[in-house]
């Protein structure tokens, strides 16, 4: 009989695992309109699992284990709530003295201790958990926190690159699991910005991770709000306006709560920008006198002389663009800089400029863009049509100034704040 009765309360214990795995899938995809209706719903299925776990009879957890087991569900299913809860880590503090080779426990102990501002410990909590054997998940949370960590830190760069080290470990365990994907796509993206907002290989990486996330087997990041914010970021950065656009707007249908609209408004209000000054009246003259000076500049012999009409999508390797700079386009983020620039046969192209401060370059400057990374713009959006000529420059070896290198001083290497979910 008591075997028997042993058997029921492991079978309402895998029932209370059940709906705790469950209350955290509405956590992580449920995003109402009004955020207090996610609390209220997360708030009656947790009281529901509390009753199931309660029902267990107390005879029937008295071995430590099932102890242990008891402390660390109530523990979890406590801590699902946004806010720090004393009840959750006490529950979750005592299942892992209970029994220490329990390693969601450790995950939900650190998860908690963190919520309260305590990051140290909750470093701890992961790495303790970690030496009980490789786990996917903790490794996941783990990067997060180091990325955390290096928002107050000296060291920001090496700290992201341990994040970014943790997600790969995390991915090693298990190559088709989406969250550990996402989890890599934004430890490059945050990489990208510590670093200055330059590295264009940081968005690369980042870009194929979100599209590895999307692909898991579970379909479970397809829903992930986030990662649709996130992958629109690297886009945008990557200058896919129209891939930056849909996917943000594809983020604010999935969650009303992300400022996700408002991203696509500065995307159009910037494009708007461009194409009233490629479109403006720039006055002959002075087109003609731009380009005669642009004209007369001399190269090394190393690169060949092209104009924008002759350069090729990509990177034009051994070319050089000489331009003269008409206008600064002021917007609304910080990186990238924009310019308006006109080549020696008078044609206008926008410039875009990563890693340099925006006092390296003035109205009027000549600029010799060498290897230059070139793009036609030419999509459709809300039935607008967007067409124009790009230039993007990531290096300051990249461009001459009055025929001058830019001096390191002048480039940015300090941490650039952009949104995104960490």
């Amino acid at each position: 009989m008591g075997s028997q009765n042993q058997g029921e309360a492991e079978e309402t214990m895998a029932k209370v695992a059940k709906a705790a795995d469950d209350l955290y899938n509405i956590r992580d995809t449920y995003f109402p309109a009004n955020p207090d209706d996610k609390i209220s719903k997360l708030q009656t299925e947790s009281d529901l699992a509390l009753k199931l776990l309660d029902s267990i009879p107390s005879e029937q957890r008295k071995t430590p284990m099932h102890r242990a087991t008891c402390e660390y569900l109530r523990g979890k299913v406590l801590d699902v709530f946004p806010d720090h809860r004393k009840e959750a880590e006490d529950h979750l503090s005592k299942a892992v003295k209970l029994n220490p080779s329990l390693a969601d426990a450790w995950l939900c102990l650190g998860n908690s201790i963190w919520k309260k501002g305590d990051l140290l410990s909750a470093m701890n909590c992961y790495k303790l958990a970690l030496s009980k054997g490789p786990n996917k998940r903790i490794l996941c949370q783990l990067s997060m926190l180091e990325r955390k960590l290096a928002q107050g830190a000296e060291n920001k760069a090496e700290r992201v690159e341990e994040s970014i080290q943790h997600a790969r470990e995390a991915i090693t365990l298990d190559i088709k699991d989406g969250n550990s994907w996402y989890n890599l796509g934004n430890a490059c993206l945050t990489s990208f910005f510590v670093t200055g907002s330059w590295d264009h290989s940081k968005l690369l990486q980042s870009l194929k991770a979100y599209q590895n996330a999307v692909r898991e087997k579970d379909g479970k990041m397809k829903s992930n709000p986030d990662l649709y914010f996130n992958c629109a970021t690297v886009n945008k950065y990557l200058e896919n306006y129209e891939r930056a656009l849909s996917g943000f707007e594809a983020a604010a249908l999935k969650d009303p709560g992300l400022n996700a609209t408002e991203e696509v408004q500065k995307i159009v209000n910037l494009l708007e920008k461009l194409e009233n000054l490629l479109k403006g009246q720039i006055k002959a003259k002075r087109l003609a006198s731009s380009a005669s000076a642009v004209a007369s500049v001399s190269l090394s012999s190393s690169y060949k002389r092209a104009t924008i009409d002759c350069l090729s999508e990509g990177l034009n390797k051994t070319v050089a663009l000489v331009g003269k700079v008409l206008f600064f386009v002021k917007h609304e983020n910080v990186a990238p800089l924009y310019y308006l620039v006109c080549d020696s046969n008078q044609i206008c192209y926008v410039l875009s400029l990563y890693g340099i401060h925006n006092d390296a370059i003035k109205e009027g400057d000549q600029v010799t863009l060498l290897e230059p990374y070139y793009r036609y713009v030419d999509f459709s959006w809300k039935r607008k049509c967007y067409q124009f000529r790009s230039v993007r420059v990531d290096f300051l070896e990249q461009m001459l100034v009055n025929g001058n290198a830019i001096s390191p001083h002048q480039a940015v290497r300090t941490s650039i704040l952009a949104q995104h979910k960490p």
